[in-house]
C-alpha cells in the first residue's frame, strides 16, 4: 500500500524545515503562503479488495495534528456514498512547526532576529540577507550570536584595527572565540563592513587578519648557512636560524646557491658548501619566499621526496621561483635505491605544468607504479657525490 501515512505528511513538511523555508517565513511573514502536501489515498478498487486496511488507515490520517483536510464526495459501486480526503493542507506557519515539533526552534530563531534588530537596527539590515540564505546556520549559532554580534559591531567602529585578535577587548569575547568562528564571521562582515575596510586579495580562513586589518602572526623562515666564511655572528656553529618573513627578505648575504629541503634531519645534516645555504622547507607553502627577492639571483635546488607529492611540491615553488631547479629527483637517484621504495596508495593527481618533460615522465611512471622513495632514505654518499658535482 502506498497510501499516505502521517510520517508522509512530516516527512514533506520536514524537507521545508531543511531547506529553511519555515525559518525564512518567519523573517518575512507575508512570504508564508499555505502549503498542499501530497496525498495518496486509495483508489475505488481498494475500496472493494482492501476494506478493512482502508478502515485502518482513514482514522490514522484524520488524527494527524496541524493538517486540514479537504474530503471529496463519491458513489462507490458496492458502498454507496462515501467519502475520501483529496487534499491535504498546512494551513499556517505554526501548523508546520507543530506538525514536526519544531516550535520551540522557531521561537529562538525568532527571538535572535528580534534582539538582533534591538541591538542595532542597521546591523539587522545589513544581515538580513544572510540571516534569509542560511537561517538553519543561524539557529545553530543562537547560543554564540550575542558575541558574534559585539564581534562585527567592534569592528564596524574599529575598521582594519591593526591590532592582534588577542587584543580585542570585550565582554565573554576572547581570541579563540574569534578563530573558532572566522568562518561564519567572514561571511557576515563581508556584508557589514565597507569595502575600503576589506582585503579582497586575502581569502580563505588563514587570511582572516589581513582581510579585516588584524595583525597576523608573522611567518618563520628556518635557515643554516653552509659557508663559514659567511656564517653570522652571535648564532653558534650550527647556523640553525630562524627568520620572519620580512627579515628573511632583507637578508644581505652573498650567497650563490639555495637549497630546499622538506626532511628536517636532512636540514640539519647538509654538508657544508662555498656560498651556499639551505632552507627547511613547508610542503606547500611557498609564499613565504615571494618577497625575497635576493633569491631571483641566486640558484634554488629543491629537494624533496621521489613520489607524485614531491614533484607537485616542486611544480608549486616554480609557481613563485621559476628558474628553481630540481635536486635528487631524477631516474637515476630512483634507480639506485630500488630496495628503499616504498607504496605511495594517494598519489597526487593534480595537472603540475610547470614540470620539465623528463621529471613529468618520471612522476607519472611513480604514479602508475604507485611507488615512492622518500628522501632521507637515500644513501649520504649519493648525496654527498650529487652536490659536489653541482
Amino acid at each position: 500500500m502506498s497510501w499516505t501515512r502521517p510520517a508522509d505528511l512530516r516527512a514533506q513538511t520536514l524537507k521545508l524545515w531543511d531547506k529553511g523555508d519555515l525559518l525564512r517565513a518567519l523573517i518575512d511573514p507575508a512570504s508564508w503562503n499555505p502549503r498542499r502536501l501530497r496525498l495518496v489515498v486509495p483508489e475505488s478498487n481498494a475500496l472493494s479488495e482492501q476494506l478493512d486496511a482502508v478502515r485502518a488507515w482513514l482514522p490514522e490520517l484524520q488524527a494527524v495534528p496541524h493538517v486540514r483536510l479537504v474530503w471529496r464526495a463519491f458513489t462507490h459501486r458496492l458502498l454507496g456514498a462515501s467519502t475520501l480526503p483529496a487534499e491535504c493542507w498546512l494551513d499556517t506557519l505554526p501548523d508546520a512547526l507543530g506538525l514536526i515539533g519544531k516550535t520551540r526552534e522557531a521561537r529562538r530563531f525568532e527571538a535572535l532576529l528580534q534582539s538582533t534588530r534591538a541591538i542595532d537596527a542597521a546591523l539587522f539590515t545589513c544581515l538580513l540577507p544572510w540571516l534569509s540564505k542560511r537561517p538553519l546556520a543561524a539557529l545553530a549559532l543562537a547560543d554564540d550570536w550575542p558575541r558574534l554580534l559585539s564581534v562585527l559591531r567592534w569592528l564596524q567602529t574599529h575598521p582594519r584595527p591593526g591590532v592582534y585578535l588577542r587584543q580585542v577587548d570585550l565582554a565573554g569575547v576572547d581570541s579563540k572565540f574569534i578563530e573558532a568562528q572566522r568562518g561564519v564571521l567572514s561571511e557576515l562582515l563581508d556584508l557589514c563592513l565597507p569595502l575600503d575596510a576589506i582585503d579582497p586579495g586575502a581569502t580563505g580562513i588563514g587570511g582572516f587578519c589581513r582581510r579585516y586589518g588584524f595583525r597576523d602572526k608573522p611567518l618563520r623562515i628556518r635557515l643554516r648557512v653552509l659557508d663559514a666564511a659567511l656564517a653570522l655572528p652571535g648564532v653558534g656553529d650550527d647556523q640553525d636560524i630562524t627568520l620572519t618573513q620580512a627579515d628573511f627578505a632583507q637578508l644581505a648575504l652573498p650567497v650563490q646557491r639555495v637549497f630546499i629541503t622538506e626532511n628536517e634531519v636532512n636540514f640539519l645534516a647538509f654538508p657544508p658548501l662555498p656560498g651556499s645555504v639551505v632552507i627547511f622547507g613547508a610542503g606547500y607553502g611557498f609564499d613565504v619566499l615571494g618577497g625575497a627577492a635576493w633569491l631571483q639571483r641566486c640558484s634554488v635546488h629543491y629537494w624533496g621526496d621521489l613520489d607524485s607529492h614531491g614533484f607537485a611540491i616542486l611544480d608549486q615553488l616554480r609557481a613563485h621561483l621559476p628558474h628553481a631547479q630540481a635536486l635528487l629527483m631524477d631516474a637515476a637517484t630512483l634507480h639506485a635505491h630500488r630496495a628503499q621504495w616504498v607504496p605511495e596508495p594517494a598519489p597526487a593527481l593534480r595537472q603540475l605544468t610547470r614540470l620539465s618533460a623528463p621529471e613529468a615522465a618520471l612522476c607519472q611512471s611513480l604514479i602508475t607504479g604507485q611507488t615512492r622513495l622518500e628522501q632521507e632514505r637515500l644513501a649520504f654518499g649519493w648525496v654527498q657525490r650529487a652536490l659536489a658535482a653541482l
